[in-house]
């Protein structure tokens, strides 16, 4: 863009750089190389710069670049950073009128750039302060055009960098750098492999990079790759590996900001497909365009997270006093630096010993020669290490040789029985499988869980691909044998701790969803990899049973809490007769919990534990009858919950013949769907109430405290389900449960639960808020209005999810189940209700699931007709169409 230090005003610049960001963009789209287009643009930015700077006429300040922009590292929509280098012995307010003009013409010539005004020294005294401002100093570089001469320009720089060296101390500067990449990654639960990741921000992203960068010139070391390779620091080929990630994720970021078109760093869903298509990748099979885009994301972020880690352990290891007193090993070998210094080793055999807490070797080969003590490496550090971590050379090592772990070793009795060790460790679990999950140990030691590395999965409510998924299912069950976090959810911490056998549920969450990604039902997939395991690892055919059984049933548990009736006896049954054994039951309980907990943060929550935990009681009580325990005697099913209703009610100073009318009216399934607090609860309610014939309606804090409790006691009346949902639906509060009781005598007494947005006098207003609506929505006659087509979420949008529903018959005369399943879009229940009514079938419960953005609901309805198949098969067709809006 030489043109632009002819140009003649602002408008003419503003034209060539536009003329400029065109040209740039276009090099990204015929693929040319990412480094060269950055800095291509870099460049022009840089001429336009130096005109406008010149024409401002400041010759008491100059002009600097720094964070990407000073490295040479722009997208193209990146930020534009710049730094206004006082002259000894200026203020600001001496060029005040000179800057202003500057930003003014920068402006209009189409750069929004952000500044500072600083003295050398109060950039030093800043630097001190805070590391923002000292890492920009590091990468800081002059402007050309601006009236340095490049002798000049140098000159400073290497000045500023002098100062730096002089006001900072090294090791306090590294230490807050590794501080804040700590943090960062916990920010991102410390995935490499979230479904919308930042390709900047995250772990294995871009800051991961320049983390090392700036560590390394902290110390005076290059900040190249192939520089530190020549170093000693690391191989030729890892310094490859890294210029070959680093360009996939400076083209992915940039492809980002021109699908975008605006400066974006996350890889959200509705941008993955056009980024997809701008890079030129098209669909394979049943894998689409922006799936395979992703894989490639997260490979290159597994590659980075795990040489970024090596380098930054061998940098900081050089600050330590034994390093830097033997500089000259430090720059030989790659990873001396972290295996020949610091405090002495404790041997631990075969040629490993502990250093600093981490796994170290005696010998960088030692992989190459004996394959075999690869996995001993990892039982090593899980048992034998207290930091559970491994030094740079150690990983090294293991990264060089992970292509020993072939079919002739995968095939050797004594390492396949070596994997099933590492299952049965006492701690470091789920530390041995992540790291060898990111060196890619894992998936060449089980072939088939690298078919679901990066795998995404488009189920609306899983944030984290298959293989994390995984991980993430072990590590909450690990979580579940550890005293420190038995307050987590302690009843399913006293069950691991009577199981006996933790390692094979672990084996049963390494195989529950290994089959996802290739079509047909996963379950029954995933059982089939378990046979073959099982016969290839010599499992004995009990275990095998066991986790056989756990892998193709793990779902079931789950949708038979949520989508039945678990009150109702022969529910349970038929789940107890499926499950058989009280082992395969507890078993099945410990990792459904798990494996919900492992889906997504925002999933989990009291309902569907009380759920899961009401069915195991349940089950229990049927697998073991003369067993009784507190817990089932506990259970809300129980029969007693009358007489602890009245006892409550009398704690209370009322009177419990006044809800005897009540209770006389109701059947027996109120007695088992509610606990014996809700029953005073609703007892003590509908006996006070001030107008015996008028509707009531009662709301309060669920005792559990997630949850709001709402009951409404009225007489029965046409499309009453709707009303209510029309009501809550208007009011944006989304229900959970509802159980809808009728009495003898024409009354219904419906029961919800809803999710609790508030808290606080928030809480209390949203009550009183809750009680005049529907008092106000079940008073009048008027039509229900239609129901309003929401938008569906970002995420339904691009992953849609086709609608399903089931009619089946229940075992009550009379009565059938409905479960639908959709992507959830506001008014979706509403419609569902106000649907159902209209074509004359009742609603006598629901189940109301919503996963992330997939609503899974269950009803139980009657209605004229549905005797035949024909019947509910058409009844199913209308609500999917319903569902579809």
């Amino acid at each position: 863009m030489s043109a632009l230090a002819e140009a003649g005003n602002a408008q003419d610049i503003r034209q060539q750089i536009h003329a400029a960001r065109r040209q740039n963009a276009e090099g990204w789209t015929t693929r040319e190389p990412a480094r060269r287009l950055m800095r291509a643009l870099a460049k022009d930015i840089d001429a336009a710069l130096g005109t406008l700077w010149q024409r401002c006429g400041c010759r008491q300040a100059k002009l600097l670049a720094v964070g990407g922009y000073g490295r040479g590292e722009l997208a193209p929509y990146s930020d534009i950073d710049l730094l206004l280098l006082l002259d000894d012995g200026v203020s600001a307010d001496a060029i005040e009128a000179e800057v202003a003009e500057f930003i003014s013409s920068c402006w209009d010539a189409g750069l929004e750039v952000g500044h500072s005004i600083r003295t050398l020294d109060e950039c030093m005294a800043l630097a001190k302060e805070d590391l923002t401002v000292a890492t920009a100093l590091l990468e800081i570089r002059a402007i050309p055009g601006t009236g340095l001469s490049a002798a000049e320009a140098s000159d400073l720089i290497a000045c500023i960098h002098a100062a730096w060296f002089k006001a900072m101390a090294p090791a306090d500067f590294v230490r807050g750098k590794l501080q804040e990449r700590r943090q960062r990654h916990l920010r991102f639960q410390e995935a490499t492999d979230a479904l919308e990741p930042n390709i900047k921000e995250s772990p294995g992203g871009l800051r991961d990079l320049q983390v090392v960068q700036w560590i390394a010139m902290a110390q005076g070391l290059p900040s190249d790759w192939q520089g530190m390779a020549a170093a000693g620091l690391m191989t030729p080929e890892e310094a490859r590996q890294l210029e070959r990630q680093q360009s996939i994720l400076h083209t992915l970021r940039a492809q980002l900001h021109l699908a975008a078109r605006r400066r974006e760093d996350r890889l959200v869903f509705d941008l993955q497909h056009p980024v997809a298509l701008q890079m030129g990748i098209e669909a394979v099979g049943s894998k689409r365009a922006s799936e395979l885009m992703m894989q490639r994301y997260y490979r290159a972020a597994r590659t980075v997270a795990t040489l970024s880690a090596m380098l930054i352990e061998i940098l900081e290891h050089r600050l330590e006093p034994e390093s830097q007193a033997m500089g000259a090993a430090a720059a030989g070998a790659p990873g001396s630096a972290a295996g020949d210094s610091g405090p002495k080793a404790r041997p631990l055999g075969q040629g490993f010993s502990e250093r600093r807490g981490c796994l170290d070797i005696d010998d960088d080969g030692v992989f190459l020669r004996r394959p075999e003590l690869i996995l001993e490496a990892f039982r090593l550090m899980g048992e034998a290490c207290s930091h559970r971590a491994m030094t740079a050379r150690t990983l090294r090592a293991l990264w060089g040789a992970r292509h020993q772990v072939d079919r002739n070793f995968r095939e050797d009795p004594a390492n396949r029985q070596a994997f099933l060790d590492l299952f049965k460790m006492p701690r470091g679990i789920v530390h041995s499988l992540r790291l060898m999950s990111q060196l890619g140990i894992l998936g060449r030691m089980l072939p088939v869980f690298r078919r679901i590395v990066g795998q995404m999965q488009h189920d609306l409510f899983h944030i984290y691909t298959v293989d994390q998924h995984i991980l993430q299912v072990i590590r909450n069950l690990r979580r579940l044998t550890m005293p420190e976090h038995s307050d987590e959810l302690p009843e399913l911490s006293a069950l691991m701790a009577e199981h006996g056998r933790p390692d094979l549920l672990y084996l049963a969450a390494l195989f529950h969803d290994i089959a996802k990604g290739r079509g047909g039902d996963h379950s029954e997939l995933g059982g089939a990899e378990v046979r073959r395991f099982a016969r290839a690892f010599r499992l004995p055919a009990e275990e095998a049973s066991l986790i056989e059984f756990l892998v193709e049933g793990h779902l079931t548990m789950s949708s038979t809490a949520q989508k039945h009736d678990i009150t109702d006896p022969e529910v349970v049954a038929r789940f107890a007769a499926w499950v058989q054994t009280p082992e395969r039951l507890t078993s099945l309980y410990i990792l459904t919990v798990c494996d919900i907990r492992g889906t997504s943060p925002k999933v989990w929550n009291q309902w569907k534990a009380r759920l899961l935990s009401d069915l195991y009681h349940a089950a229990m009580a049927q697998l073991r009858p003369n067993e009784p325990s507190q817990a089932i005697a506990n259970a809300r099913g129980r029969n007693a919950a009358r007489d602890e209703a009245e006892r409550m009610l009398l704690q209370s100073g009322r009177d419990p013949q006044l809800a005897q009318d009540l209770w006389s009216r109701l059947d027996i399934g109120y007695f088992l769907q509610h606990t014996a607090e809700d029953m005073a609860w609703h007892a003590r309610t509908i006996a006070h109430r001030q107008h015996p014939e008028a509707p009531e309606v009662a709301a309060r804090p669920a005792p559990s405290g997630d949850a709001l409790q709402v009951m409404v006691y009225q007489p029965d009346r046409p499309a009453l389900f709707a009303r209510i949902t029309r009501c809550f639906d208007r009011m944006g509060l989304s229900i959970l449960e509802a159980r809808l009781h009728e009495t003898r005598d024409g009354w219904v007494l419906d029961a919800f639960l809803l999710q609790c947005p508030a808290e606080g006098e928030e809480l209390r207003a949203l009550v009183g808020l809750i009680e005049g609506s529907l008092r106000e929505a079940l008073s009048n006659d008027q039509t229900l209005s239609a129901p309003s087509l929401g938008r569906p979420s970002r995420q339904s949008k691009h992953f849609p999810l086709t609608p399903v529903a089931e009619v089946q018959p229940e075992q009550k005369a009379g009565r059938y189940s409905l479960h639908l399943v959709a992507a959830d879009r506001p008014g979706l229940l509403y419609s569902v209700a106000l649907w159902l009514s209209q074509a004359g079938y009742a609603v006598h419960t629901a189940r109301i699931s919503t996963l992330g953005s997939r609503v899974e609901d269950s009803f139980q309805i009657s209605g004229p007709g549905l005797e035949g198949e024909k019947a509910r098969a058409k009844l199913a067709s209308d609500l999917v169409e319903v569902l579809r809006g």
